[in-house]
Formats: C-alpha cells, sequence, structure tokens
C-alpha cells in the first residue's frame, strides 16, 4: 500500500504546523520549505482548515495554525480523512469482486488483519510524537 501525495501533503503542513506553534505559517514557506506546490498546499490547507486542524488568516500578515494539540491528532485519523481506498486487494469490494477464490480463500481475511493493524499502529501515533524533538525550520525569508 502506498500513501497519495495529497496525504504526503497533508502530514507535512501538519508536522510543519506543529514545530511552529508560536506563529503563523505561510503558504509560501511551505511550499519553500518542502519544495511543494502553492496550488496543491492550497488544497490541502482548506481542506484541513474544513476539518477544523487548522485555522487561517488572510491578508497582510496572515496564515495558518494549528487549532488542535498536536497530542489529539492521531495520524491514523489524518490518513483515514485523506485517502481514498484502502481496498488492499478486489475481494474487499463485493460489488467488483470478480474472483473465483473468493468462496475459500484465506488471504482476503489475512489482508484485512494486516490492514487493522497498520491502522493500530498510525492510531497509536500523534502529530506530537512525529513532532517531538524536531527542530523548528527557520522563518521564510519574507517574513519579519
Amino acid at each position: 500500500m502506498r500513501l497519495s501525495e495529497y496525504t504526503d501533503y497533508t502530514l507535512r503542513v501538519l508536522m510543519y504546523c506543529a514545530t511552529h506553534r508560536d506563529r503563523l505559517v505561510t503558504i509560501a514557506e511551505l511550499a519553500e520549505h518542502h519544495g511543494l506546490s502553492k496550488n496543491h498546499l492550497m488544497k490541502v490547507v482548506n481542506d484541513l482548515a474544513h476539518r477544523g486542524l487548522i485555522e487561517t488568516t488572510r491578508g497582510r500578515g496572515g496564515g495558518l495554525r494549528l487549532l488542535a494539540e498536536p497530542e489529539t491528532i492521531r495520524i491514523g485519523d489524518v490518513v483515514r480523512a485523506t485517502e481514498t481506498d484502502f481496498r488492499l486487494v478486489e475481494c474487499f469490494d463485493p460489488g467488483t469482486n470478480a474472483c473465483t477464490l473468493s468462496p475459500s480463500c484465506r488471504l482476503k481475511k489475512l489482508f484485512r488483519d494486516a490492514l487493522q493493524g497498520y491502522f493500530e499502529a498510525l492510531d497509536g501515533a500523534t502529530l506530537a510524537d512525529m513532532t517531538l524533538g524536531m527542530p523548528a525550520a527557520p522563518r521564510h525569508r519574507g517574513r519579519p
């Protein structure tokens, strides 16, 4: 299983904001720091704002900041919210399953258990865990 770029960017934004709790962060700063497109980051930031994880302030001196405490943001919840498909094998979707092994196959249970273990691991980690001891990046050159 592979996470989408969208999920990757979402986690990067949250981690960056968690390490800069004392100030507003700009999209330009995030784009420069991570080498990402401002347009992609705008979509991620809007989604995070709608989910209530960050707040945004427009205009000169505006930016974004983490709303929720990092200890309350589980990585598993973020991944579930940003990924669109956890169907590891065809038989996970009864509507499109055409696998001839389904009636007697044990792989479905194995993959279901593996996916459950994956989320148990992600649910056991918070944003605070992922940023503990992480040094704050220097401020963006355009900001005082």
